[in-house]
C-alpha cells in the first residue's frame, strides 16, 4: 500500500535498524524505544489489522509472526 509506513520500511524506502528478516516477517528496532530492547515485528505483506488476517492463510501468517518473534529478537 503506497501510504503505509510499514510497507515503506519493508520495501527499504524508509531506513530501519533491521534485527531479523524472513520472507514473511521483518523485525526492527523502534526509533522511539521505551525499553532497552524494543523491537517491532511486522508482516512483509500489507495487512491493515490483525482482524484482516482471516482464513487459513491469515492464521498461518499470524502463527509464523509469533514464532518469528519468539525466536530470539533481543540480540
Amino acid at each position: 500500500m503506497a501510504d503505509c509506513l510499514f510497507c515503506k520500511i519493508v520495501a527499504g524506502e524508509i531506513p530501519a535498524k533491521v534485527v531479523k528478516r524472513t520472507p514473511d516477517a521483518l523485525a526492527f528496532r523502534d526509533i522511539d524505544a521505551k525499553a532497552p530492547v524494543h523491537v517491532l515485528v511486522i508482516p512483509t505483506r500489507h495487512i491493515p489489522a490483525v482482524r484482516d488476517a482471516k482464513g487459513q492463510d491469515g492464521e498461518r501468517l499470524i502463527g509464523r509472526l509469533l514464532a518469528f518473534a519468539a525466536d530470539g529478537l533481543d540480540s
